[in-house]
C-alpha cells in the first residue's frame, strides 16, 4: 500500500495498521494530490534499569518483614476496610 486517499481512511483502515505495523510510508491524497505522509513511529524500548531500581529501594530505607508481620499487617488492613466476620485462613 503506497498510497491511500481520503475516502479510504474509512474503509482500508486495516490495511493501513498493516502497512504501517509493518514499518511502510503510505502517502496520503486528497483531491488527486499528495498532501502528506503518514509513516510508522519509531519504536523505542525502554530498558529497565536495575542500578537505578536498587538505588530507589536503598532510598526508601523499607523494613525487612517476616511472613508472619506480613500476615498481620495484611489481616490489620482487611480488617479496618471490611470489619470482622472474614473467615481465617490458613
Amino acid at each position: 500500500m503506497n498510497t491511500i486517499t481520503a475516502t479510504e481512511l474509512r474503509t482500508k483502515t486495516p490495511e493501513l495498521v498493516e502497512a504501517l505495523a509493518a514499518g511502510y510510508t503510505v502517502d496520503f491524497v486528497h483531491r488527486s494530490r499528495i498532501i502528506g505522509e503518514i509513516k510508522p513511529r519509531e519504536k523505542t524500548i525502554k530498558l529497565f534499569d536495575v542500578k537505578r531500581m536498587e538505588k530507589i529501594a536503598r532510598e526508601l530505607n523499607l523494613p525487612k518483614l517476616s511472613d508472619r508481620e506480613i500476615d498481620r499487617r495484611y489481616r490489620k488492613h482487611i480488617m479496618e476496610k471490611y470489619g470482622k466476620g472474614l473467615p481465617r485462613h490458613k
